[in-house]
């Protein structure tokens, strides 16, 4: 379900690239929308359900009849609170918009343009929030298609409002602002049915004195901030971006998005499912699962982001050319995302890693652990952006992130390994020796078979696609077929977990 969500992010993104480009009006609207966003994947993908979850599954486990009332109470405090804050979010909207893109202040239509589009996208952050409490009930009991299906819902309102509403709006690209505020709802809405279904649908009451909701909040503070670190970094990407040339934002935002298709396939879908997993091991006590599983994780997140990030740099510019060089998404944007998809596509291992690392002390709840490790990367990422933003321009922002990315994953991997929760189970020096071999191939594969710029930019989008997957699936084949002639057996993975 999370594929098939990424394939229509993966639309939608073309959409925007073709209809509007990599001007100022696309700069102001992903400077307006990443402010809501950046909150989304607090609450979607991280602080919100790192909290609630494992102790959802403790209540389930130990006090199933007070399940209810711990819902309750938890969608009763956190919707007043986040409508508080949606309603001081769009009054100071022209503030929000100096703090996080100080460079448009001088550039009065740009700044006015993302006023206005922040104060649409805002009340964004309310919907979602709610959608992501939804989704962690219904993680806890095992229901994980209807939460990863819901960003489709998201993707096809920005389509259709990039491609129906824009054109009869003075400002085109405020379209884009209102498909955020309409997905935000109808996004909610699709999870009402399920919970009814798991006769688990909340009726919100307000008491902060609540002991689920006191648990709740004081393992959530923490946990925001751990969780949130990859976003701060990229918050702090946009922030000095604003301050380079137009277009800087774009180009930081499409090859995002491209680093984001794995990570978001993989990585948030494997530590969506681990998460409730870990939580009932460590609520069962067994010591022994809950390493094997966290070790599992951490085989696959390799097995799988190696070779992504291989197949990101090698294919970054035939990527950008198929995908986005449409339109009004011409060549000198073609170029300067690519050089920015490759600075991510190198931090893509740490981005996935922080996600699985991370996992072993939220479902423990322990959340002073990972405040730690993301007060370390936060501090390097901004001291790195500072070093290679004036040789690299947005290009090193991006490789600040990256590199951010891996010190903030090895540090969460010292501490599990300090404090005894995690111990390497044999086999991992073989594994590594195959993973390498294996992408070492693949990659001579695609150099050998990617043709030259000068012929992608001629080609015809249909064989520009054509050709683009042949070499994926090239690629791919080439690496799996590798791995299994080194003796690798990926139904010996999936079976090894299951047995747990």
């Amino acid at each position: 379900m999370v594929l098939i969500s990424r394939v229509f992010g993966l639309v939608r993104d073309i959409v925007i690239a073709r209809y509007f480009g990599a001007g100022p009006g696309m700069d102001a609207f992903f400077i307006a929308f990443k402010i809501p966003n950046y909150l989304r994947r607090l609450f979607g993908e991280g602080g919100f359900p790192q909290a609630f979850v494992p102790i959802l599954t403790e209540y389930k486990t130990r006090r199933n009849d007070d399940v209810q009332q711990l819902i309750d109470h938890v969608t009763g405090t956190l919707g007043f609170t986040l409508f508080v804050v949606t309603v001081v979010g769009v009054i100071a909207a022209p503030i929000i918009i100096m703090i996080f893109a100080p460079g448009f202040i001088d550039q009065k239509e740009k700044y006015d343009l993302a006023v206005t589009m922040l104060r649409i996208t805002f009340p964004y952050i309310l919907f979602i929030s709610l959608t992501a409490l939804a989704g962690g009930i219904l993680n806890t009991y095992g229901r994980f298609a209807v939460p990863a299906f819901t960003p489709v819902l998201f993707n096809i309102s920005m389509i259709v409002c990039a491609i129906w509403l824009a054109p009869k709006l003075a400002q085109p690209v405020v379209a884009l602002a209102w498909g955020v505020f309409i997905a935000g709802i109808v996004q909610l809405l699709l999870q009402f049915p399920y919970l009814k279904g798991l006769r688990l649908f909340p009726r919100p009451k307000l008491k902060r004195s609540h002991e689920g909701v006191r648990k709740v909040v004081t393992q959530m503070i923490p946990t925001l901030f751990a969780v949130s670190v990859s976003q701060i970094n990229l918050i702090v990407d946009m922030l000095i971006a604003s301050f380079l040339v137009t277009g800087s934002i774009s180009w930081l935002y499409y090859s995002d998005r491209l680093m984001e298709f794995p990570l978001g396939v993989f990585g948030v879908a494997l530590a969506t499912v681990i998460l409730p997993n870990l939580s009932e091991k460590h609520a069962q006590g067994s010591t022994e699962h809950f390493n094997h599983m966290l070790d599992w994780g951490l085989r696959w997140t390799i097995l799988i982001s190696v070779p992504a990030t291989a197949g990101l740099i090698m294919l970054s510019g035939p990527l950008m050319i198929t995908i986005f060089h449409y339109g009004e998404f011409n060549l000198n944007d073609v170029e300067m995302a690519g050089r920015s998809l490759i600075s991510y596509a190198i931090g893509l291992s740490g981005f996935i890693l922080i996600k699985i690392l991370s996992t072993g002390f939220f479902s423990r709840q322990d959340t002073r652990t990972p405040v730690k490790a993301g007060v370390i990367a936060m501090l390097s990422n901004i001291i790195l952006s500072l070093m290679l933003v004036v040789p690299l321009a947005h290009a090193g922002l991006a490789l600040a992130t990256s590199l951010a990315a891996f010190i903030n994953s090895g540090t969460l991997y010292f501490y599990l390994r300090r404090k005894a929760i995690y111990q390497i189970e044999d086999g991992w020096g073989i594994f590594l020796i195959r993973i390498l071999v294996a992408c070492t191939a693949m990659s001579l594969i695609l150099y050998f078979f990617a043709a030259a710029t000068e012929d992608w930019i001629q080609w015809s989008a249909y064989f520009r696609a054509l050709h683009l997957g042949f070499l994926i699936f090239l690629g791919a084949m080439t690496y799996f077929a590798v791995l299994w002639i080194s003796g690798l057996r990926l139904n010996d993975m999936l079976m090894d977990v299951q047995r747990v």
